[in-house]
């Protein structure tokens, strides 16, 4: 009976082509992960978190005064349909977005402190904050 296996230069010549190909790839990957967490942090600020905190104002003729509240059923089963998010909103660089309710004729606003955790250019707001 004759065994059947891959010999030790077969395995090491598929390691080989693998590395090659992974040397190949990985330099178009690096620097991507950041723009990808921008880019959800836009799409959190401008669209999803967004949408629940209109779909609260529809609902409750007012914005809430925290993003707590989008998470919490409302008294009023009438008016209420929430929660409105299933979880806290929290950032890709996993911080809590930073809210501040409409006051004095103002819309609301809604930012992310991006990668330094300060207030600074590379914050990313909502459209509607100026």
């Amino acid at each position: 009976m004759k065994n059947k296996a891959f010999t030790l230069v077969e395995l090491m010549l598929v390691v080989i082509i693998i590395g090659v190909l992974a040397a190949m790839v990985m330099p178009r990957l690096v620097g991507r992960s950041e723009q990808a967490r921008v880019a959800a942090a836009r799409a959190d600020v401008n669209a999803n978190i967004a949408l629940a905190l209109d779909m609260f104002e529809m609902d409750m003729g007012h914005y809430p005064t925290s993003l707590d509240e989008l998470m919490q059923k409302g008294s009023n089963p009438d008016t209420s349909k929430g929660p409105y998010l299933k979880k806290k909103p929290i950032d890709p660089w996993g911080r809590p977005y930073v809210y501040t309710p409409p006051s004095g004729g103002t819309d609301y606003q809604l930012c992310s402190k991006g990668p330094d955790e300060t207030k600074t250019d590379d914050d990313i707001c909502n459209d509607q904050a100026k």
